[in-house]
């Protein structure tokens, strides 16, 4: 295998760059050691800002199969003290790493300032012991196959042996949260993988700034050694092409959007797998039980507010639609008040997101002019934004934009559930329990009380499957 250049991602980069001082470093860290450079230039993918990072040696990036992975013989537990430990100094006014990344995700990232420093500043919550031992013993129904050989005996009397082997793992990052890596360092870390995390245009720096406070701790750890963190502009074939190989790697994790997903898919075969956090769409179901009071609407549209605003919307499980039914007049109070909780500052949310794309906003227009029962309140400006229908709309709801959807019962709002439904928000919460069986079999993966959408009981399934079982390679030694 030779050494590869990434490919600039803008057509002619040399005319593209601005002066020095306005581009951006990037660095990577490859195998537990940090590498600086300059040499290839890219662009941000939302907001455009010039970026360079070093050169990527393919070489450096492949741990040969020969080689045992780093983490084989440590155990699940010293794994987990490590993580721990790494978690303790992720306290963002001590820890220049992370102090630096969010300087400069600021530039990259449409997140304001303040909703990712309060991203930072509960990322260490993700490294707890019993967060940690949590996602284990939910993932495996024996964690003992995590540290060795578990014997086995089948009802014929047969005796075999089973053990969750390390896989050699491409974590493709997702841009809309900028700790989300955090956690994917921590599932790689768990199931002992050799680690390739692939980080995103909107945020090149978090994972980078990870990876340096655990070399901090202990920079000869087997879980550093196990770590690499590197860019290059998705469907660069000069890099997939060669690293996108089951001689090399296991498993692709991808979080992404359909084109990326599409584009890993191309390489995948015999021995190379992925395991995809495909993009989702959520929404929310509201009953009549809502609209029995101006203090109950209040309470409500409060509700629907916060699961609509998480990441400015940008999060997969940020609703979107909002099933409601109800009489008409309960139903536009609470659309009114929708919109101007959606205008409220939160932790994880600003009080003002990007503006709508300006195709939307036409096709919102049109839908003003050509359909008599749709009312809209508030403006595209990203201040908050919700529409009024009988049918859901055609585009995708998105910069803190709310579709209220107006259902002669939540029954009929199931039809609208498929595989892409993520996260399902319910009120009154009660409804949940009649209703869930139906929501799943249309192919949902997660239903809530509304405004819980962002909270989570630990160790639960994503997106209907527990990752830690798909990421791990399964040997089997047998004596029937």
């Amino acid at each position: 295998m030779t050494t590869t250049e990434a490919e600039p991602a803008a057509p002619a980069p040399a005319a593209a760059h601005a002066p020095e001082q306005d581009v951006i470093r990037v660095d990577h860290f490859i195998r537990g050691r940090l590498v600086r450079g300059g040499a290839v230039h890219y662009r941000s993918r939302d907001l455009g800002v010039e970026f360079a990072t070093p050169e990527i040696s393919l070489d450096a990036l492949v741990t040969p199969r020969s080689e045992l992975p780093p983490l084989l013989d440590v155990s699940t537990e010293e794994i987990i003290d490590f993580l721990a430990a790494c978690g303790e100094r992720l306290v963002l006014e001590d820890n220049v790493h992370l102090q630096e990344a969010a300087e400069r995700i600021i530039a990259t990232n449409p997140l304001p300032r303040r909703v990712v420093e309060n991203l930072f500043r509960v990322a260490r919550h993700r490294l707890t012991k019993r967060a940690l031992w949590g996602s284990i013993e939910t993932n495996f129904a024996d964690p003992a196959a995590l540290d060795g050989w578990v014997d086995r005996v089948d009802f014929h009397g047969n005796h075999g042996a089973l053990r969750a082997f390390p896989p050699r793992m491409i974590h493709m990052l997702a841009g809309n949260s900028p700790t989300g890596c955090i956690s994917s360092i921590a599932q790689g870390a768990l199931v002992k993988a050799v680690n390739v995390f692939k980080m995103p245009s909107s945020d090149p720096f978090t994972c980078v700034a990870m990876l340096r406070t655990m070399a901090e701790v202990d920079p000869e750890h087997p879980v550093v050694r196990s770590m690499s963190a590197v860019y290059w502009r998705g469907g660069d074939e000069r890099i997939e092409r060669t690293l996108y190989r089951p001689q090399y790697f296991d498993r692709i994790v991808a979080w992404g959007g359909g084109d990326a997903i599409t584009n890993v898919i191309r390489y995948l075969g015999p021995g190379l797998q992925l395991v995809s956090f495909d993009p989702k769409t959520s929404i929310s179901m509201v009953g009549p039980e809502a609209f029995t009071s101006d203090t109950v609407i209040g309470e409500v549209a409060e509700a629907a507010a916060v699961d609509v605003s998480v990441f400015n919307q940008e999060a997969c499980l940020a609703s979107r639609f909002i099933f409601a039914e109800g009489e008409r007049d309960g139903i536009e109070k609470f659309c009114a008040a929708l919109q101007e909780r959606l205008g409220v500052d939160r932790e994880i949310a600003s009080a003002v997101a990007l503006p709508l794309p300006v195709d939307t906003r036409d096709e919102i227009q049109m839908l003003r002019v050509m359909d008599d029962d749709c009312k809209v309140w508030g403006a595209p400006d990203g201040r908050g934004l919700v529409i009024l229908t009988s049918e859901p709309v055609d585009f995708h709801p998105s910069n803190k934009t709310a579709n209220v959807v107006h259902v002669d019962s939540l029954d009929d709002a199931v039809r609208h559930v498929n595989v892409a439904t993520q996260t399902i928000g319910m009120y009154p919460p009660a409804r949940k329990r009649a209703m869930r069986d139906r929501l799943a079999s249309a192919g949902a993966q997660r239903v809530v009380r509304l405004g819980g959408a962002a909270k989570h009981v630990e160790g639960g399934p994503h997106d209907a499957m527990f990752p830690l079982q798909r990421f791990v390679h399964w040997m089997s030694d047998e004596d029937a």
